[in-house]
């Protein structure tokens, strides 16, 4: 091999070197994007997440309130019947 072969060879293994360098740090900008972009709701959803979140967390204490409204006036009619049942007897 001449020296003329050699310095095509690392004029060549230069440019793939160059080449390779670009896709690897195309990758590394895109993995940095996605590891960012999975860490944070999308800007719309985000909004949409956090109404939801708000609604829920209004509803629950409001759906425990009504089921113990319900259960308090289900006894009451329980004992209402058991008072008629028994006065009837």
């Amino acid at each position: 091999m001449n020296a003329e072969q050699l310095e095509e060879i690392k004029r060549h293994f230069s440019v793939v070197s160059e080449a390779l360098r670009s896709d690897i740090r195309l990758i590394a900008e895109g993995h940095a994007t996605l590891c960012h972009e999975s860490q944070e709701p999308c800007g719309e959803n985000h909004g949409e997440f956090k109404e939801m979140q708000a609604f829920t967390q209004l509803s629950f204490p409001q759906l425990d309130q009504h089921i113990h409204t319900l259960e308090t006036d289900l006894s009451d009619l329980r004992n209402h019947i058991d008072h008629l049942e028994t006065s009837h007897s």
